[in-house]
């Protein structure tokens, strides 16, 4: 029998022309169509109606340049995490542990910075590759556990959580440190580029836009899609899932430690007990975005889309004179309501036994498979 090589293809190579998929001839009105069923532009939508009814409610204060700028960077840390996090939970996994990650990195890298001294860019530069070290371990742990150990990511993450958060306070006595390289706070926790735009964001924005290169036009993006899809699938046309998944838990977790290093550039100090929400936050601006938590169906956009929400709606109830606890009410409604929309949709796609497209993509030509019919 022979194997597979390659298994997910961009052309034939000795065959002929590669069979298009009916959905590459669609007509303008038809992706026009399908712009406006799909859930990241739905929330959207939402997301601008919101923008625009604190706009009128508070003209002077909400819609300026300045307030929209404190939002984003305010949202920048968490749009990290959401990119990991995508990835996470297109594999029709979890990740809990990213918010004690994001601690326990920081706190090791502020005591390593703290022992070497100094306020410059080399030992900066070395807390910058601590941090991101502690949590790409962190992240491997995870990884294997679940793909080698075949335990749920649920219970590992769960476990993760503790253990970091309760390493990062072992080693620093439950006592937060305040000792920040100057250089660190001055540039990404504080400083801008062209005079107004900050450098924190800026690193979000690459974050987020790599990371939607990858998972858009690149194999471990489609792989990534296969494997959440269907695993036993996927493993049959070559997938080596168990590699991919610990990868995919590693980049979370490497995530969160630069998570961490801007955690502490931005507000110069560690937050030992700052942290305990945020892995909740991002799982819900992930979902709110459109992506499937049973897997197969996500974009980078929509998480984006997604972490804006909460992030409008506390700023806009905080200026508006409205108690702010009332966005956890609003976000939670529109979580659940995101989760219905996706259960509704998968629901009827079975009805109707339309295949998802991924496979229809990998199967019609773009796949070779050698071994198709003994595999049946």
């Amino acid at each position: 029998m022979s194997t597979v090589e390659n298994p997910v293809e961009e052309s034939s190579q000795g065959a002929g022309p590669v069979q298009q998929d009916p959905e590459d001839f669609e007509s303008e009105d038809g992706l026009v169509k399908r712009l406006f069923k799909a859930q990241a532009f739905q929330i959207l939508l939402v997301l601008l109606v919101i923008i625009a009814i604190f706009s009128a409610l508070a003209p002077s204060t909400f819609a300026t340049f300045g307030n929209m700028r404190l939002i984003i960077q305010n949202a920048s840390i968490l749009a990290v995490l959401g990119v990991g996090m995508t990835y996470v939970i297109i594999t029709a996994g979890i990740d809990l542990s990213i918010g004690s990650v994001l601690v326990f990195s920081g706190m090791v890298s502020a005591i390593v910075m703290r022992s070497i001294g100094g306020d410059g860019w080399g030992v900066a530069t070395i807390g910058i590759v601590v941090a991101i070290l502690c949590g790409l371990g962190w992240g491997l742990i995870n990884g294997v556990l679940i793909a080698k150990a075949k335990v749920p990511p649920l219970i590992v993450t769960l476990g993760t959580l503790g253990m970091s958060l309760g390493f990062a306070q072992i080693i620093s006595g439950g006592i937060d440190i305040r000792e920040v390289p100057v250089v660190l706070s001055d540039s990404i926790g504080y400083g801008n580029v062209f005079g107004r735009v900050p450098i924190l964001s800026v690193i979000a924005l690459v974050v987020v836009v790599i990371g939607a290169i990858v998972l858009r036009f690149t194999r471990f993006g489609r792989y990534t899609y296969a494997v959440g899809s269907s695993e036993e699938s996927a493993r049959r046309v070559g997938v080596k899932v168990d590699r991919h998944l610990i990868t995919v838990y590693a980049l979370m977790g490497g995530l969160s430690g630069l998570a961490g290093i801007l955690s502490l550039s931005q507000f110069g100090t560690t937050a030992v007990a700052g942290q305990s929400a945020t892995n909740l936050n991002v799982i819900a601006a992930v979902v709110i975005g459109g992506t499937s938590l049973f897997g197969g169906f996500g974009t980078i956009f929509g998480t984006v889309v997604g972490l804006f929400i909460p992030a409008v709606l506390q700023d806009g109830f905080v200026i508006t004179g409205v108690q702010p606890f009332w966005q956890q009410v609003a976000v939670g409604a529109v979580l659940i309501g995101a989760v219905y929309v996706d259960q509704t949709r998968r629901a009827s796609a079975l009805r109707g036994g339309k295949p998802q497209s991924l496979w229809r993509r990998l199967v019609s030509g773009k796949l070779h498979l050698t071994n198709e019919k003994s595999g049946e």
